[in-house]
């Protein structure tokens, strides 16, 4: 085999690339369990066989699709912490980019991953650990160096349970949305959860931004 030139090798992830991106835009529209390969490949302009050369079968292209958006989301995150004046503010930011996200999503996503692709969620996990607990971290580090939550947490354990609470707020059997809306779930248990582990000015930030939920 020959090997792949420097030229070759951004020509195929350019191409990968565009399957992931219209693959990820069907699952957003659809949910994952009614796209299929063929309709990728007609979204796509192109034949199914193509897109087989480059993932052996839907599953592989989803934790492609999954591992871009969690590459993407870390990418975000960073950059509302770096440009924010404040890791208040920077998380006003995130729930606000979070809910315009989740507003484009089809619901069906979780439930799809959860009970047809539990092999995707795994492999997620073994290659990321926890991306959403590892933001958390970056989040409260960032809170504490800035004297806006209190210097004496056990950052480990809050960081794990801030990404927990970020789950369940999404948790559809455990809060339908038909019957909770998200703004009251953000400000009931986010809000609350930040206070708890904030000083005196992180409160005061805290309650000078609420009305922005």
């Amino acid at each position: 085999m020959q090997p792949i030139s420097g030229k070759q090798m951004n020509q195929t992830e350019e191409y990968d690339l565009r399957i992931i991106t219209g693959a990820a835009e069907l699952f957003r529209q659809f949910g994952i369990r009614a796209v299929t390969m063929d309709m990728i490949a007609s979204h796509l302009g192109m034949s199914k066989r193509t897109i087989y050369e480059r993932f052996r079968d839907k599953d592989e292209l989803l934790f492609a699709v999954m591992d871009s958006m969690i590459g993407k989301r870390r990418e975000k995150t960073d950059t509302i912490l770096d440009s924010s004046p404040d890791v208040i503010s920077a998380i006003f930011a995130m729930i606000r980019t979070g809910t315009d996200h989740a507003a484009m999503m089809n619901p069906l996503i979780g439930s799809d991953l959860r009970k047809y692709h539990s092999k995707v969620l795994r492999r997620l996990k073994e290659k990321c650990e926890n991306p959403d607990h590892e933001a958390s971290m970056k989040i409260l580090e960032a809170g504490v160096r800035q004297s806006v939550f209190r210097d004496n947490l056990n950052l480990e354990i809050l960081s794990r349970a801030f990404s927990a609470i970020v789950s369940m707020i999404i948790d559809e059997n455990l809060f339908p949305p038909e019957k909770f809306l998200q703004r009251d779930l953000i400000r009931n248990i986010i809000l609350n959860f930040l206070r708890g582990i904030s000083t005196a000015r992180g409160i005061g930030l805290i309650d000078s931004m609420e009305h922005e939920i």
